[in-house]
């Protein structure tokens, strides 16, 4: 089966200036939440924009800084501290919300990937699978996912053990290995359950490492 290309058809149909608004890093053990608000230009955008993780990295950070150039963006974390409190659903929801509040135009409508709509005094619609069906989205998540990557890079060089810069906070066995031989850095998230075990706290519901 084929998969959609992104467009802005849905954009066009909408009240603008319209921002796609996407997160990256709900599963991870360690660093924060980051969530994108692209609004594009109607023309001059670069060529190649789409789901984020159809790309290889190098594609990513080019295709990022091409629509950082001409694109209005926005970009929010919720670092572990917080997301320990609210739980990783809402600390998404606050990230998105926080993009959007960061964007230096007023957007007239949102469209947010995935089904649940943060707080926003904007309209939204929940569009799932938005990155790969609206060109706003797709860019968004481009943004947010080569942000992160680079937070988890500079991370890893102080703390050397986990191999962020390869895994980026993600459950792989490096990390869950080095989880178990040198314990919890500050940037681990003790509500989910492979931190939580190493402090000796139990998982609170709804903390998982999925997503």
């Amino acid at each position: 089966m084929t998969r959609p290309t992104p467009d802005l058809s849905r954009e066009a149909r909408l009240p603008g200036p319209v921002a796609g608004v996407d997160e990256v890093g709900r599963g991870p053990l360690a660093g924060p939440v980051v969530a994108a608000a692209v609004i594009l230009p109607a023309a001059g955008f670069p060529e190649g924009i789409t789901d984020s993780k159809r790309l290889s990295p190098a594609t990513r950070e080019r295709l990022a800084v091409a629509i950082r150039a001409c694109a209005v963006v926005g970009v929010a974390e919720v670092w572990p501290e917080e997301l320990d409190r609210l739980n990783v659903h809402h600390a998404t929801l606050a990230a998105m919300a926080r993009a959007v509040a960061a964007l230096p135009v007023v957007p007239g409508h949102v469209l947010v990937d995935g089904r649940f709509v943060p707080a926003l005094v904007q309209p939204a619609t929940a569009l799932v699978g938005g990155d790969g069906l609206s060109l706003s989205i797709a860019a968004a998540s481009i943004v947010a996912k080569v942000h992160r990557d680079a937070l988890m890079i500079r991370a890893a060089e102080i703390w050397p053990h986990y191999g962020w810069q390869r895994n980026k906070g993600y459950p792989a066995p490096e990390h869950l290995r080095a989880l178990g031989e040198h314990g919890a850095t500050p940037l681990h998230r003790a509500s989910f359950a492979p931190v939580a075990r190493v402090l000796g706290r139990v998982s609170p519901p709804g903390h998982t490492t999925r997503g």
